[in-house]
């Protein structure tokens, strides 16, 4: 396919008011992914040591937790918006697509490879 016409599938497993989990298929990756803004999903030993947040990546088998440095990012963001140094809509409408495509799925259990969370 050639460069820039590839769609990426997306199948979504959870969708509720305060988490949401699914499968992206990318062009280079393939990716389980779960979101949630209820902190009785986070992991007991994260709620053991009193944390409220817990953003982590694993690649190839290998985690990264990236839990802090993370409170004034849209803050930063918005700074780099303002003074023209954001994306402009042709490179954002494929991120905005993707998550408008995942607000409206129906969920579907059986389908693509479900986050260890949601089993």
């Amino acid at each position: 396919m050639p460069s820039g016409t590839y769609r990426p599938r997306k199948v979504v497993h959870l969708l509720e008011h305060d988490k949401s989990a699914g499968y992206l298929e990318l062009e280079n990756a393939r990716v389980r992914w779960f979101l949630s803004v209820d902190e009785t999903t986070l992991l007991q030993s994260i709620q053991s040591a009193g944390q409220r947040t817990y953003r982590s990546i694993t690649v190839d088998g290998k985690e990264i937790e990236f839990s802090g440095g993370f409170t004034d990012l849209h803050t930063l963001s918005y700074d780099g918006i303002l003074a023209g140094k954001g994306f402009g809509l042709t490179q954002a409408r494929p991120s905005i697509e993707t998550v408008h495509q995942i607000r409206n799925a129906v969920p579907n259990l059986k389908k693509g490879d479900c986050h260890p969370f949601v089993q």
